[in-house]
């Protein structure tokens, strides 16, 4: 009964005093064009993904972008061709310039992605560009989607303007688990506490972040986050303590193409970074898993439990838990227009994020690190420590 007490207590709490993170609203703040389009360079570094490369590279070829932008890919290894591929695609769509070039493997305290960004920027400085487009090769943008984050970063004075990609719902898997994965990331940094400056609280979604070359420069970006795992939030932390200003929010012109068709995937997509995120602590470890087993799993086991003893107080303040759960939940399945019905379901993916928290933490201690793409990083992400 005491347990469930705690629950409610907690959801009263993040209902109202945790950034109204459950809300979906925040989207491009306001905006106007500017007298004179700065010029951009994008960055993307690429490994092994020709199987998408189709569906994004042609999107970002053809942005209608007023001033001077052109692309460059970093073709980080890939055994699939995805180099020749680009420049195929470049040949066939026509579009921004694009030049596609690769660093060689990273050296020993690098993550790969890290190593290509680092060639594409130096890549990009040569053409003196007032912002860089990071994007990821598996995001395709609407053909005003670089021109709105242009129009929003000169509009607000942000340093860096970053949105969270729609991420592809359409296996029975990812619609039971990509909307949670957002939400949980907007509960652990609520998008509105990240574009106050001052705040200690900052993020950005790798897949799309726009950012000043100055503010890269002043953050020494990627050499100062070059260990990190988690790089985008890496990445915000170090512009923000730059003194920075960053911004958040959930994307409408961008979207990723890449499918996590089954549970293996998207399991690997959370589990290569989740012990990273707690920063390699098995306290943190444990009170994560204390945390999600109150705040997620207590409120329906209360109510059913309760109900099974006839104690009444056990089962209303679990149900009360669950239903506040249910209803902050509801807007994030609008979002991705999504059928309500599933929201009283989220203690049941809560659990599986629980379960992919805990497999992270085992593969580190295992040696394996994050896994990617052939890759595997068993250091610790520094960058996240320094914060």
């Amino acid at each position: 009964m005491w347990t469930a007490v705690g629950s409610l207590a907690a959801w009263l709490w993040l209902l109202l005093g945790q950034g109204f993170f459950w809300r979906t609203d925040v989207r491009l703040p306001p905006r106007r064009d500017p007298d004179d389009w700065p010029s951009v360079c994008v960055v993307v570094p690429a490994r092994d993904e020709a199987a998408v490369l189709p569906a994004s590279l042609p999107s970002l070829l053809a942005q209608d972008y007023p001033g001077r932008a052109e692309v460059f890919l970093v073709d980080d290894g890939s055994s699939d061709g995805t180099g020749e591929l680009a420049r195929e695609l470049a040949r066939t769509h026509g579009g921004l310039p694009l030049t596609v070039d690769s660093p060689g493997e990273p050296p020993a305290g690098w993550t790969g992605k890290l190593w290509a960004v680092r060639h594409g920027i130096g890549l990009a400085r040569a053409r003196g560009p007032e912002y860089l487009l990071l994007t990821d090769a598996d995001i395709a943008h609407d053909a005003d989607s670089l021109r709105e984050l242009v129009a929003a970063a000169r509009t607000g004075g942000f340093d860096l303007v970053s949105q969270m990609a729609r991420l592809r719902v359409e296996s029975v898997w990812e619609r039971l688990v990509v909307p949670a994965f957002v939400y949980f990331f907007a509960q652990l940094y609520p998008f509105r506490w990240i574009a106050v400056k001052g705040s200690r609280t900052a993020a950005a979604a790798g897949g799309c972040v726009l950012l000043r070359t100055d503010a890269a420069e002043r953050a020494r970006i990627p050499d100062a986050i070059r260990h990190a795992v988690i790089d985008d939030v890496a990445l915000a932390r170090a512009v923000k303590r730059g003194g920075g200003h960053i911004w958040l929010g959930l994307a409408e012109r961008v979207d990723s193409v890449r499918p996590y068709p089954r549970l293996h995937d998207l399991w690997r997509m959370v589990s290569r970074s989740a012990y990273a995120q707690l920063r390699h602590n098995p306290l943190l470890l444990v009170g994560t898993v204390a945390g999600l087993t109150v705040v997620y799993l207590v409120p329906p086991v209360a109510l059913v439990v309760g109900l099974a003893a006839g104690n009444a107080w056990a089962a209303t303040t679990g149900g009360l838990a669950w239903l506040l759960m249910t209803a902050t939940y509801l807007p994030m399945l609008r979002y991705y227009r999504q059928p309500l019905w599933p929201a009283p379901l989220l203690p049941a993916t809560a659990f599986l994020y629980l379960l992919m928290t805990v497999d992270s933490a085992v593969q580190h201690y295992r040696g394996r690190g994050a896994a990617w793409k052939g890759r595997t990083y068993t250091r610790p992400d520094t960058a996240l420590d320094e914060s």
